[in-house]
C-alpha cells in the first residue's frame, strides 16, 4: 500500500510538471530600448513575471488553449497578445509604444513665453513675479519689457516687439481682443496697462508665430486667462503715494461661485506738488477704476465667468511750442473706458469642449489741442504751421464680439480645436465738427490641431481665414510650429505663420482704398527647463509686406524685415534664496512705410536690448529686495521733410544708450486683523539720462528731446486685506 500511494504522488508531481508551459520573451520600447521592471500576465490568471535588467522574461502556466499575454511598462502603451498554449514552450517579443501624457509630453515653445500654467516648459512668469519685478510698478507691460524681443520704448504706450509697431501687438482676455489696453494717450509719455496683474492665472506672451485662434496682430499677441473662483472671501483696502482703493471678493460657501469688485481713485496732485514734472500742469492727471466680477461653476465642470471695467480720466498740460517758444501747446484730454468680458467654458460629452466668449467695450476721447500764450490765452497767429495746432478732436470706439471654439479630444492627448469669431468695430471721429465713421463687420474661422505623435514630438498646425467688410478684403493665414525634446527637460522648436492686420483707423478716416498688412514668421528656439532654471535661444525672421505708405499716395507699398537672435536665463538654484533672469535680443529690422523715403531702420526699435531682473526675499525680515536693470542701444530718430510728393531726411542720428535701475521693496507684517504688505518703488535709481527721440520746427532749425516728465518715478503705499494672507504667497514664490 505505502509503495502504491508514493507512485501515485509521484505519478500526480510528474503530471503536474508536463501541464506547465514555458512562457519566455522580452520587453522593447519602439526604439529597440531595454523595458526592465515591465509586469508579463497571461489575463485572468496569477501566472506571470517581471522582465529584468536585459528586457528578458520567463514564467510558467497551468493555463491551455487560447490566451492573451499582456504586458505593461509604467509610460508605455499596454499590449495583448493572442497565443494557444499547448505542449510546446512560447517566446513572445513585445515592443510598447510610449505612452502620451501631458505631464511627459513636449511642449510647442517657438515664440512663446507662457507664465502660470505650471505643466508647460515655457512658464517663466507668475503673476506675483509681476507685483515683485523692481520699478515695474505691477504694470504687467513693463514686467513684459524685460523679456526678449520686446523694446523699451517710453515715449507711447504699448508692446513693441522684433521691430514691429506698438499697434502690431494685440492684449486678448480669455480669448477675446480687447480693444484698448492701455490708458489714454498723452503726446510723448507712455501710459500703463488697464489690468491689474491679480485678475490672471495665466498669461502667454507671444513674440510671433503665435495660434491660429488669434488674428491681427502683425508681431505679438498678449494672450491672458483670468483666474477661476478664490479660494475664500476677501476684503481689501490700499493707500498710497497717489492712489486710493478698495475692494470685496465673496465667495459661495459650497466654493461653486463667487463674487466682488473693486474702486479706485488717483490723484496726483499730491505727488506732483512734491516731485516737479516738465510739463506744466493745468489740470492734475485724476483717475477713477472700477471693476465687477462674477464666476459660477456649472454642473458638468464648466465655468461663467464675467469681469467688467469702468474707467475715467481727465487731465491738461503745457509744453512750450517748438516753432515759438513764447508760446505754448495746451492739451486737454477726458476719457472714459468701459470693458465687459463674458465667457463660458463647458464639457459636452464624447470628448468635447467649448469655449465660448462675449465682449464688448466702449471708448470714448474728448480732446482739445490749443495754441496759448504766455497769459494762457488761445491765440492764432496767422502761420498755419502753428495755428493746425488749435484744433478739438472727439473720437469714439466700440467693439462687440463674439467667439466660439470647440475642443475634441483625439487619440492620447492631441486635440482639435475649431470655431469662429465675429466683431462689430463702430470707429467715430469728429475733428473740428467734421465728423467721419467707420463701421466694420469683421469675421473669421479657423482651425488648429495640436498633434502629439510621441513625447519626443509634437505638432501644432492651424489655419486661419478672416474678412473685414471695412475694406472688403480677405486673407487666409496658415501656421506651423513643430517641437523636438532633445533630452531631459530640453527641446528645439521651429514655427512658420502668415500674419495679417487692418490698416489703423487715422488711415482709413481718409480712404478704405486698402489691403491687409502681412508679416511672414520664421522662428527656431531651444530650451532647456527644469523646476528651477530656464534656458532659452530663439532666432527669428519676420518678412514684412504691404505695410501702409502715406506718401506720394495712401496704399500698400510698403515693405520690410526684421531678424535677430533672443538669449533669456531664469536661476533660483545657484545661490540660496536669489531668483534673477537675464534677457537679451539682438534685432536688425528695416522698414520702408509711413512717409520713409526708403527702408530705414524704424525710430521705436534698437539693435540691442537687455534686462537682468534679481529678487531676494529674507524671510528673517519678512521683506523682499527687487532690483531690475534695462539697458539698450540708441534708437534712430530722423527729421523727414517734404520735398514735391516724396520725403527726404533733413537730419538723422541715434539717441543716447537707455539705462533705466528700478527697485522695489516689500514687507509682509499684520496690522491689527489686517494681513498688510508695504510696498515702495523707485524707477531710474541713478538718474541716468534718458532721450527716447527728437521734436523738430518746422523749419528745421531747432529740435527737442522726448523726455520722460519726471527722471524718477517714486511709490509709497501699503495693501491690506482681511480674509486671506497674501503674505505666504510672496514668501513661498520667492524660497
Amino acid at each position: 500500500m505505502k509503495k502504491w500511494i508514493i507512485s501515485l504522488i509521484v505519478t500526480l508531481l510528474i503530471s503536474g510538471v508536463q501541464a506547465q508551459i514555458k512562457v519566455t520573451g522580452s520587453v522593447k520600447d519602439q526604439k529597440g530600448r531595454i523595458l526592465a521592471g515591465a509586469n508579463i500576465v497571461v489575463k485572468g490568471s496569477y501566472d506571470g513575471t517581471v522582465s529584468d535588467s536585459t528586457g528578458s522574461f520567463s514564467f510558467k502556466t497551468y493555463e491551455k488553449g487560447k490566451q492573451f499575454i499582456v504586458a505593461s511598462s509604467i509610460g508605455n502603451k499596454t499590449v495583448e497578445q493572442e497565443v494557444n498554449i499547448d505542449s510546446l514552450p512560447i517566446r513572445i517579443d513585445f515592443l510598447l509604444k510610449e505612452e502620451i501624457s501631458e505631464l511627459k509630453a513636449v511642449t510647442v515653445t517657438a515664440g512663446s513665453f507662457e507664465a502660470g500654467d505650471k505643466k508647460r516648459a515655457a512658464t517663466v512668469l507668475s503673476s506675483l513675479d509681476v507685483y515683485t519685478t523692481g520699478g515695474a510698478n505691477a504694470d504687467i507691460s513693463a514686467v513684459v519689457k524685460t523679456l526678449p524681443g520686446a523694446q523699451q520704448v517710453g515715449e507711447q504706450e504699448g508692446l513693441f516687439v522684433r521691430g514691429g509697431a506698438g499697434y502690431e501687438a494685440k492684449q486678448f482676455i480669455d480669448g477675446t481682443l480687447v480693444n484698448n489696453p492701455f490708458f489714454a494717450s498723452v503726446p510723448d509719455i507712455a501710459s500703463r496697462g488697464r489690468f491689474a496683474p491679480a485678475l490672471f492665472k495665466g498669461t502667454v506672451f507671444s513674440t510671433g508665430g503665435y495660434s491660429a485662434l488669434y488674428g491681427q496682430a502683425l508681431s505679438s499677441a498678449l494672450i491672458m486667462e483670468s483666474i477661476d473662483i478664490p479660494d475664500r472671501s476677501e476684503v481689501s483696502a490700499s493707500i498710497s503715494s497717489v492712489f486710493l482703493g478698495a475692494g470685496l471678493q465673496k465667495v459661495a460657501k459650497n466654493k461653486k461661485s463667487s463674487w466682488g469688485g473693486n474702486y479706485g481713485y488717483t490723484n496726483l496732485l499730491p505727488y506732483f506738488s512734491i516731485v516737479k514734472q516738465k510739463p506744466d500742469y493745468f489740470r492734475m492727471p485724476e483717475f477713477h477704476t472700477a471693476d465687477l466680477n462674477f464666476r459660477m461653476k456649472t454642473k458638468n465642470g464648466g465655468m461663467i465667468k464675467y469681469y467688467g471695467t469702468f474707467g475715467a480720466s481727465d487731465l491738461g498740460l503745457r509744453r512750450a511750442n517748438i516753432d515759438e517758444p513764447n508760446l505754448k501747446n495746451a492739451f486737454g484730454l477726458n476719457n472714459i473706458n468701459v470693458y465687459n468680458n463674458l465667457s463660458w467654458r463647458e464639457n459636452l460629452g464624447n470628448g468635447w469642449k467649448m469655449n465660448l466668449g462675449l465682449g464688448y467695450s466702449t471708448d470714448y476721447n474728448d480732446i482739445e489741442q490749443q495754441i496759448q500764450n504766455q497769459q494762457n490765452q488761445k491765440i492764432t497767429t496767422g502761420q498755419p504751421w502753428i495755428d493746425n495746432n488749435n484744433f478739438t478732436i472727439k473720437t469714439r470706439s466700440d467693439l462687440s464680439q463674439i467667439k466660439a471654439v470647440f475642443d475634441k479630444r483625439l487619440s492620447g492627448i492631441s486635440v482639435l480645436r475649431t470655431g469662429g469669431e465675429y466683431m462689430y468695430f463702430y470707429n467715430s471721429s469728429t475733428f473740428n465738427n467734421q465728423k467721419a465713421t467707420l463701421p466694420d463687420h469683421f469675421k473669421a474661422l479657423f482651425t488648429e490641431a495640436d498633434l502629439y505623435i510621441t513625447n519626443d514630438l509634437a505638432a501644432k498646425v492651424g489655419v486661419r481665414f478672416e474678412h473685414s467688410s471695412l475694406i472688403n478684403k480677405a486673407n487666409i493665414a496658415p501656421r506651423l510650429s513643430l517641437a523636438y525634446k532633445t533630452g531631459k527637460g530640453a527641446q528645439m522648436s521651429i514655427a512658420y505663420g502668415e500674419f495679417y492686420q487692418k490698416p489703423e483707423n487715422n488711415f482709413l478716416y481718409t480712404t478704405t482704398n486698402f489691403g491687409y498688412a502681412k508679416a511672414t514668421h520664421f522662428i527656431a528656439n531651444y530650451i532647456k527647463n527644469t523646476a528651477l532654471q530656464t534656458f532659452r535661444v530663439e532666432a527669428f525672421y519676420k518678412k514684412y509686406d504691404e505695410l501702409v505708405k502715406t506718401h506720394p499716395v495712401l496704399n500698400n507699398a510698403g515693405a520690410g524685415d526684421a531678424k535677430g537672435v533672443e538669449l533669456f536665463w531664469r536661476d533660483k538654484k545657484t545661490i540660496k534664496g536669489l531668483d534673477y533672469w537675464v534677457s537679451y535680443s539682438y534685432l536688425d529690422t528695416k522698414r520702408d512705410f509711413l512717409n520713409y523715403p526708403k527702408q530705414l531702420q524704424p525710430t521705436f526699435a534698437a539693435n540691442h536690448t537687455a534686462s537682468f531682473v534679481m529678487k531676494r526675499f529674507i524671510s528673517k525680515i519678512n521683506t523682499g529686495f527687487n532690483f531690475t536693470y534695462s539697458y539698450a542701444t540708441g534708437r534712430p530718430y530722423y527729421n523727414l521733410v517734404q520735398s514735391g510728393a516724396q520725403y527726404t531726411i533733413a537730419d538723422q542720428g541715434k539717441t543716447i544708450d537707455y539705462h533705466n535701475l528700478g527697485f522695489s521693496f516689500n514687507y509682509l507684517t499684520s496690522l491689527g486683523k489686517a494681513y498688510a504688505v508695504f510696498v515702495g518703488s523707485v524707477t531710474n535709481v541713478l538718474n541716468s539720462k534718458q532721450i527716447f527721440g527728437y521734436n523738430y520746427s518746422n523749419n528745421g532749425q531747432r529740435k527737442e528731446a522726448i523726455t520722460p516728465p519726471a527722471p524718477q518715478f517714486f511709490f509709497l503705499g501699503v495693501f491690506l486685506s482681511w480674509g486671506v494672507d497674501r503674505r505666504q504667497d510672496a514668501i513661498n514664490n520667492n524660497l
